[in-house]
Parts: C-alpha cells; sequence; structure tokens
C-alpha cells in the first residue's frame, strides 16, 4: 500500500485549470484501492498572501466543496485542513533547525519576488520548510506535484536525509516525488496558463450568466465570421478539446476550417459544454456550500485521523531531539 499525499492552497476558489490539471488526477490516483490517500487544504500557505479571515474561511470551503464535488471519496481517504493539524507546526520548528539559509534563498517562491523585499513575509521565506512537515508528518511515500513544485519537493528530501543522517536513525520516509508528464497546461481566457495571478481562470461554479460571460470575454484574432479559421491558434479551441469527446472536437474543428462560422458561435458551444460536463459537479459543489456543517463533518473527521497519524511520527521527531524519553 502506498502512501499519496496532495494539497491545495485555499488562496481562492478552485477553477478549470486547478480542476483538470490537480484535482480530477488526484482523484483518480486516490481511486486506485492499492493506494492511501492523504489530500490536505492548505490554508496555512495562504496566510502568506491572504490575510483577509473572512475571504479564508470561504476559499477553504469553497476548495472542499470542489474536492467533493468532484468525487473525493472522504471514507475510504482523509481530507482535512492544514491548520487543524497544530503538530505540522511543531514539526516546521524542527525542521527549520536543520533546513540552511541558502537553500531558503534558492527556492522559487522566494526568489521570484526576492527583488522587493518589502513584500516578503518571513512565512513565505520558509513556506519550502512547512511543506516539507506536510509531506514528513505523515510518513508519504509519494507525492505528486507538477513541474512548478519539483524543487520544493526536493528541498524536503534533503531535509528528511540531513535530519536522518544527523540522528543516525530513519526518523523520516523520504518520499518520491510523483511528476506527471502529462499534466495538462489549460489555457486561461488570454491564451497564457490559467493561474488567478493572471486573472484569465474560468470559474465553473458560477451562476450560469456570470459563467457564459466570462467564456464569452475568452480572447480571440480578428478573423471575419464568413473566412476559415485556424483552431490550433484559438483559445477557445484550446479549451474545447480539453473537454469535448473525439467526435466534438472533430466536428468543432470542421466549423472552424469551412468559414461561416465565428468566434461567438465557438464560445457558445464552449460555454454549453461546459454547462453539461459539469452539470453534476456544480449542483454538488453547491449543496456543500449550502451546507456548511456538512463540509465541516466531513473535514474533522479526515482530521481526526490526520493527528493520530502525525502525532506518532511527531513523537519519533521529539524523542531523537531529546524533547520525549
Amino acid at each position: 500500500m502506498a502512501r499519496i499525499l496532495t494539497g491545495i492552497q485555499s488562496s481562492g476558489k478552485p477553477h478549470l485549470g486547478n480542476l483538470l490539471g490537480a484535482i480530477k488526477p488526484a482523484i483518480e490516483l486516490s481511486q486506485n484501492k492499492n493506494n492511501d490517500s492523504l489530500f490536505f487544504i492548505a490554508d496555512l500557505h495562504a496566510l502568506t498572501t491572504v490575510k483577509d479571515a473572512e475571504l479564508i474561511k470561504n476559499h477553504t470551503q469553497a476548495v472542499a466543496a470542489a474536492w467533493l464535488a468532484f468525487g473525493f471519496d472522504t471514507d475510504k481517504n482523509i481530507f482535512y485542513r492544514q491548520s487543524r493539524i497544530p503538530e505540522v507546526t511543531e514539526l516546521t520548528w524542527y525542521l527549520n533547525c536543520f533546513t540552511p539559509i541558502p537553500m531558503l534563498q534558492n527556492a522559487h517562491s522566494y526568489k521570484d519576488k526576492a527583488d522587493k523585499l518589502s513584500d516578503v513575509n518571513a512565512g513565505l521565506f520558509t513556506y519550502p520548510v512547512l511543506m516539507a512537515s506536510d509531506i514528513l508528518m505523515y510518513d508519504a511515500d509519494f507525492v505528486p506535484v507538477g513541474k512548478d513544485q519539483q524543487q520544493h519537493l526536493e528541498m524536503t528530501r534533503d531535509i528528511a536525509r540531513s535530519f536522518n543522517h544527523y540522528y543516525n536513525e530513519e526518523v523520516f520516509v523520504i518520499p518520491e516525488v510523483k511528476i506527471d508528464q502529462a499534466v495538462m497546461t489549460v489555457p486561461g481566457t488570454d491564451g497564457q496558463k490559467m493561474s488567478k495571478s493572471y486573472g484569465n481562470t474560468i470559474d465553473i461554479f458560477l451562476p450560469e450568466k456570470k459563467l457564459r460571460k466570462v467564456v464569452l470575454g475568452i480572447i480571440t484574432d480578428s478573423t471575419p465570421l464568413e473566412d476559415p479559421k485556424n483552431p490550433d491558434t484559438c483559445n477557445v479551441f484550446a479549451l474545447y478539446k480539453l473537454l469535448g469527446t473525439h467526435g466534438q472536437v472533430k466536428d468543432m474543428r470542421a466549423n472552424y476550417e469551412g468559414g461561416n462560422y465565428g468566434f461567438g458561435h465557438a464560445k457558445q458551444a464552449l460555454f454549453e459544454l461546459i454547462m453539461d460536463e459539469y452539470k453534476t459537479e456544480r449542483e454538488l459543489f453547491n449543496s456543500f456550500m449550502e451546507n456548511p456543517a456538512e463540509l465541516e463533518n466531513r473535514l474533522q473527521q479526515g482530521e481526526a485521523k490526520a493527528r493520530k497519524i502525525g502525532h506518532k511520527v511527531l513523537n519519533r521527531v521529539r524523542k531523537v531531539v531529546g524533547f520525549k524519553s
């Protein structure tokens, strides 16, 4: 049985890029009977950028509702909020004491903002150490990540090896980095990678009229309606082919290349495809958001399970550093 661990920040409601690139693949992994899955909401990480308490609470609920709406089984797996496992912050302190400053200075999460240090808080600087604690706390065997997080996973492995070597004891399981080379890059409404930081996301959980407005706002070129169009350079088609069946994509390509088919038609078709593809998930998401007590119950059950695992690991650490006999 392999233990898989993954987390997603609660810095905003999950968008189409999060769903296709992270949430759906992770849920598919959790459905493998040979995997033991721990999925968590990284609300402590979110605090490095989001300080509004109500916003963090709402975003956390939205992330939880999205995972559940897409079918994550909380009876067979463990689902929890990072902030409700206080052991992880204690472990972070221990690991901080084994993490060299140059390692943190070389982290992408820090270097990307290092030219303006007034915007860098200590939480952002030590972000990789908290991430290491998230992983090492649960004896995770595999951590699925995108290529942009590979560096942080390698740092986790280095920190764990250093700790084990210092005490000459296998205190931590050294996790394997699981990078899915096939993870899709989902284009945003402007053609760049879909990202909250670019403001180009598609929130499939929006009310119907608002969602349609977002889809109709996708940037396209100015090719006249009557002219043939190149589907391979169109943002709308790029999104459509991620969601449509082989037949639907083939027909859409024919529409583009045949002429007398405008981008407005293509956007409407994409909107209808999203509404049809995610009809059930939209309904479940709204149901969970309207019933926060159910969300709370699911999360608390997972948090109780997670703390049992984390407590055992933390006791191993406390013992070797001399804080437990």
